[in-house]
């Protein structure tokens, strides 16, 4: 009965999604958004249903909208080039200009080796280095040809020496995506003050799409951080986390 259920509830999902497919084809983006939201409401996403999404929004000129939902499917699908496309054609529609501080030299070729795969993806991978190390290892033990021996030797100390750069990069992902806190701005023009406080100063302004970091919360404030460096405090009703 559990299975059939679940069957049902993904044919009916299926469903829906074939019929957003068709309104979107059709020219009723609101109507086909409709339908995407009724999957999502039942608790099942993907990097598609987000994308379609996303495209959606855009055809209606809905700019934080389109922004925040290609992200969320770049999210699940980090390395599509047409997620990665139309959210730079989204992004052009925002009016802050920030700069992004560039990276160089170790720091970026580290930090795209880390984000290459997710952290799941690099634990996997260390695991499989362990399993593969263990065989090896044994296949040494047991062996009673030197020439066998050797190769053995060196096959298991160079899985040895992967399984410990896997297990540091899934650990290093996961401390990343924990510090990883972005979020839309939502708001069509917003206010950041220096501290969490209607009357404190205000450092600059946001409009709706721009992407930012979330530092920490207070009360209904939160601290943000830009691409470019610059820190303040914003409504935590004029943003929506990823």
């Amino acid at each position: 009965m559990l299975f059939l259920t679940v069957l049902a509830s993904f044919a009916q999902d299926n469903k829906l999604f074939d019929e957003g497919n068709a309104l979107y084809n059709e020219g009723k983006y609101a109507e086909a958004i409709d339908k995407y939201k009724i999957i999502l409401d039942s608790g099942q996403h993907s990097a598609e249903l987000y994308y379609n999404m996303g495209n959606a929004h855009y055809k209606l000129n809905n700019v934080a909208e389109s922004i925040y939902y290609f992200e969320k499917a770049l999210q699940l699908a980090p390395h599509d080039k047409d997620i990665q496309n139309n959210l730079a054609y989204a992004q052009n529609m925002t009016i802050d200009a920030i700069n992004v501080q560039p990276e160089v030299g170790f720091s970026k070729v580290f930090k795209n080796l880390v984000n290459y795969f997710d952290h799941e993806t690099w634990a996997k991978l260390s695991i499989g280095f362990m399993i593969l190390f263990v065989g090896l290892f044994l296949w040494y033990y047991f062996s009673s040809n030197t020439g066998k021996k050797r190769l053995a030797f060196i096959s298991f100390v160079v899985s040895l020496f992967c399984f410990a750069i896997t297990f540091a990069l899934a650990f290093q992902r996961l401390e990343m995506d924990k510090r990883n806190k972005p979020a839309i701005v939502f708001a069509a023009e917003t206010s950041v003050k220096n501290d969490p406080n209607p009357n404190g100063q205000e450092l600059f302004q946001l409009h709706e799409g721009t992407k930012v970091q979330i530092l920490e919360t207070f009360e209904n404030w939160d601290k943000i951080k830009l691409s470019d460096g610059k820190t303040g405090w914003i409504k935590t009703a004029d943003i929506k986390p990823l």
